[in-house]
C-alpha cells in the first residue's frame, strides 16, 4: 500500500524497543517521577479513519472565505494577483520541490540557474546593479537593509516613514534593538511622507532614510526628492517597492535609491494566509560585498561551458565571524523560483499590462466610491490601493460584506488610530467591473 506518510505498526514499535533494550514505551519515562506524570485522558476527539478524517477536515476548510470563491479586496502587502498555471507545474517538480541549499554546484545547476535568473530580473525591474538570491520576506529584507546602512555609515539612527507597512516597521525596530540603533518615524502628510518633517529630522547621525513605493496607502512617493535630502546628509536611501508596480513606475534605482527591497509575492506566490513569501534585496555596486544572504554568480568550467556557483556569501557560516554582515541562514529558493517562472511567463509586456490594469481598475473603483458619496482620502497618485472613509466600524462593515460573498479591505484603525473607520481597499487585475460595482453598492447599502 502506498502511503503519503510513514505509518508505525505495532511490529515497528516492538522492533525499535528491542534495539534500544527496553520492553515498553513507559520505560522511556522511568526517570520521571510517577506523581508528576499526566495520568488522565487528553481532551481531544477519538481517532478516526483516514477517510472520515479527510471528510471532516475538508468540511472545515470549506468554511473559509478565500479569494477563489469570494471577491477579495484585501491587500495591505499580500495581494490576489494572476498566477500563470505553469508556475505550480514547475515548482512541483521534485528536483526543485525538495532541493536544499545548492552548496554542490555540480549537482545543482538547475536551481542555481533559476536563482540567477531571479536575481537578473529583480535587478532589471528595480533599476539596481545587482540583487541577491532572495530573503525571507519584504519585512526582513527592509530590516536587513537598515542594518547594512548602519554598518556602512557607522551611524546609529534610522528614519523610516510612517507610510511604510506597519509590520515592516515593527521588524525594523526588532532588528535595530539588538544593535542599539534608534528608529524614528517620519510622519505622513495627506498620505505621503512629510518632506519638511524629514528635512528637520535628518542629521549627521542618520544612517538611512526608508520609504515605501507605492506606500502602505497606495500613494506614490516622490523618491527623487527624498533621495536628494538623504544623500545631502550622506545617509543611504532605502526603498521598499512593490515589484509589480515597477512595470509602470520609474524604478527606484533611477531615482537615487542605494538599496531597494520588497516582497516578490505579486509574482506567482499565493497569499497563503500571509506567507511564506519571498523577499528581494537589490543594491548598487558600491554595496555589493555588504549584501546579506548570498548571490549566484555565472562562470565557465574547464570546457568553457557556462555554469553557476554560489558567491559573495556574507554569513558567518561561510566567512570569518567578525566579517559577517548578516545572520540570515537561508533564502526562499522555491518561492523565488515561482516568482521567476511567473515573470518569465508574463514577459516584459505582460508585467506592464498587468500593472496598468491595476491602475485603471483602482481609479475606476475610486471614482465609483466618490459617485456613491464616499470620501476617498489621500487624493494623490496611487497604485493598487485607495483609502475610503466608511464613517463607521470597518470590522462591522467587513462582517456584512462577508455575508454577501465579498472580502472587504484592511481596517486602517488597527495600525493608525487617527484613521479609525477608514478602509484600505486593494483592487488588482483579478477584480472585475461587476465585483467592484457590487462592493460599492453593498458598502453604500451598509452606509445608508
Amino acid at each position: 500500500m502506498k502511503h503519503r506518510y510513514l505509518p508505525m505498526t505495532e511490529q515497528d514499535q516492538k522492533e525499535m524497543l528491542e534495539v534500544i533494550g527496553i520492553s515498553s514505551v513507559d520505560e522511556l519515562f522511568a526517570d520521571i517521577p510517577e506523581k508528576v506524570r499526566f495520568q488522565g485522558l487528553y481532551n481531544i476527539k477519538e481517532a478516526k479513519s483516514e477517510g472520515s478524517l479527510l471528510k471532516e477536515l475538508s468540511a472545515l476548510a470549506n468554511k473559509n472565505a478565500d479569494s477563489k470563491s469570494f471577491a477579495s479586496f484585501i491587500g495591505a502587502g499580500v495581494y490576489d494577483h494572476y498566477k500563470p498555471v505553469i508556475v505550480d507545474h514547475v515548482i512541483s517538480r521534485s528536483e526543485f520541490y525538495t532541493a536544499y541549499t545548492p552548496y554542490q554546484p555540480e549537482i545543482s545547476q538547475g536551481e542555481l540557474q533559476a536563482i540567477f535568473e531571479f536575481q537578473t530580473m529583480i535587478a532589471e525591474l528595480t533599476g539596481m546593479d545587482l540583487a541577491n538570491s532572495s530573503m525571507y520576506d519584504g519585512g526582513t529584507a527592509l530590516a536587513e537593509a537598515g542594518m547594512l546602512a548602519a554598518g556602512q555609515t557607522r551611524r546609529k539612527k534610522i528614519l523610516i516613514s510612517s507610510s511604510v507597512h506597519p509590520e515592516s516597521r515593527d521588524v525594523v525596530r526588532t532588528y535595530a534593538a539588538g544593535q542599539s540603533i534608534e528608529v524614528v518615524e517620519i510622519p505622513h502628510e495627506n498620505g505621503v511622507t512629510d518632506v519638511e518633517a524629514l528635512k528637520n529630522m535628518i542629521d549627521d547621525q542618520t544612517a538611512a532614510v526608508m520609504v515605501q513605493y507605492p506606500n502602505f496607502f497606495g500613494q506614490i512617493e516622490d523618491l527623487k526628492r527624498f533621495s536628494e535630502i538623504t544623500h545631502d546628509a550622506k545617509a543611504l536611501f532605502v526603498v521598499s517597492a512593490n515589484p509589480l508596480s515597477l512595470g509602470v513606475l520609474t524604478p527606484p534605482g533611477k531615482l537615487g535609491a542605494d538599496i531597494t527591497v520588497g516582497d516578490a509575492q505579486p509574482f506567482g506566490i499565493p497569499e497563503s494566509f500571509g506567507g511564506p513569501h519571498c523577499g528581494y534585496f537589490a543594491v548598487t555596486n558600491k554595496l555589493m560585498r555588504k549584501v546579506p544572504g548570498r548571490l549566484v554568480g555565472q562562470t565557465k568550467d574547464e570546457q568553457g561551458r557556462r555554469g553557476f556557483v554560489l558567491t559573495l556569501q556574507a554569513r558567518e557560516q561561510h566567512i570569518r565571524r567578525d566579517k559577517a554582515t548578516s545572520n540570515i541562514c537561508s533564502n526562499q529558493a522555491l518561492n523565488a523560483l515561482a516568482a521567476s517562472v511567473a515573470m518569465t511567463a508574463l514577459g516584459k509586456k505582460g508585467v506592464v499590462d498587468i500593472a496598468k490594469q491595476n491602475i485603471v481598475k483602482t481609479h475606476y473603483a475610486k471614482n465609483a466610491f466618490k459617485q456613491a458619496g464616499f470620501d476617498v482620502v489621500f487624493d494623490g497618485h496611487h497604485f493598487n490601493e485607495i483609502v475610503v472613509d466608511c464613517k463607521q466600524s470597518v470590522k462591522e462593515v467587513n462582517k456584512a460584506l462577508l455575508k454577501k460573498g465579498i472580502i472587504g479591505g484592511y481596517d486602517l484603525g488597527l495600525s493608525y488610530p487617527e484613521l479609525e473607520g477608514h478602509m484600505l481597499i486593494a483592487v488588482t487585475e483579478q477584480r472585475t467591473k461587476e465585483e467592484i460595482d457590487a462592493l460599492v453598492q453593498e458598502m453604500g447599502a451598509i452606509h445608508a
